[in-house]
């Protein structure tokens, strides 16, 4: 007898929610808050957890990370960026998102966004170059692809902030086209007059030295992996946070005015 997956999710998330409700008998004193949510992991569970699902999932990379979640006998897995959760005892796992219903508040989403939060003080400044206005003291870091059309019409509307240093990072994505492109920009004596032309004035990009260093744009592409940019343009603000996607020259500016938030 064969089972579609939809079946087999259903039938995995009632047998998870079935042992969490069974701990939570053992748990009455743990009520479903945000203070207990941030109550240290009982190490009975966190050894159990991190030896028997490396057992049973052969192919599961170092566990980084176990937290209690607010609900009784569910566990938060963090390995590396992605997250999961599991019984106590890794007898079942769920893939997918946590939803507060009465909070409406997407908690997967939340613990994402602190995890995939950058130190805008360890950003890579030598692997990228600078945009310049006004005073430049607010500070944007930016991911983009020269064949991105949404990067062209979010590098127009970046056009009318003022008051910023722009820190841009060559993210070629695209295909082989980009790198070159992206390779004539980096190699450029002027690289953010070249890119602007490029991209919000259509004007073509110089040949480039064929002896320049590009070993930054490798170095750009790892550091996306590693931080799950996935796509362009990815907008990064000096508190960290992120925006993927082109947001118009308003919605910029209120997150420059806010620290990013």
């Amino acid at each position: 007898m064969k089972m579609n997956a939809n079946a087999i999710r259903t039938g995995l998330a009632a047998a998870l929610l079935a042992v969490a409700l069974g701990a939570a008998a053992a748990e009455k004193d743990l009520a479903p808050t945000v203070a207990n949510a941030a109550r240290a992991v009982p190490p009975a569970v966190e050894n159990a957890l991190r030896k028997n699902l490396p057992e049973r999932m052969p192919n599961l990379p170092r566990i980084d990370e176990v937290s209690r979640t607010p609900v009784p006998g569910l566990y938060e897995v963090r390995v590396g960026t992605d997250l999961f959760y599991s019984d106590a005892e890794g007898n079942f796992i769920i893939n997918g998102e946590m939803m507060d219903t009465r909070g409406r508040r997407n908690l997967t989403e939340e613990r994402m966004d602190k995890i995939l939060a950058i130190d805008f003080s360890q950003m890579p400044v030598k692997d990228a170059f600078t945009i310049v206005r006004g005073n430049g003291k607010r500070k944007l870091a930016v991911f983009e692809d020269p064949n991105c059309g949404y990067c062209r019409r979010f590098e127009a509307d970046l056009q009318k902030i003022d008051n910023v240093t722009v820190y841009l990072y060559l993210y070629p994505i695209l295909g082989p086209d980009s790198i070159e492109k992206s390779k004539a920009i980096w190699c450029g004596k002027d690289k953010g007059r070249i890119w602007q032309d490029w991209m919000v004035r259509g004007v073509p990009i110089p040949r480039h030295d064929a002896d320049c260093d590009v070993s930054a744009l490798a170095r750009n592409t790892e550091f996306g992996k590693t931080h799950k940019i996935t796509g362009t343009p990815t907008l990064i603000f000096a508190d960290g946070s992120r925006v993927p996607g082109a947001i118009g020259a308003a919605a910029v500016e209120k997150l420059l005015v806010n620290g990013g938030k």
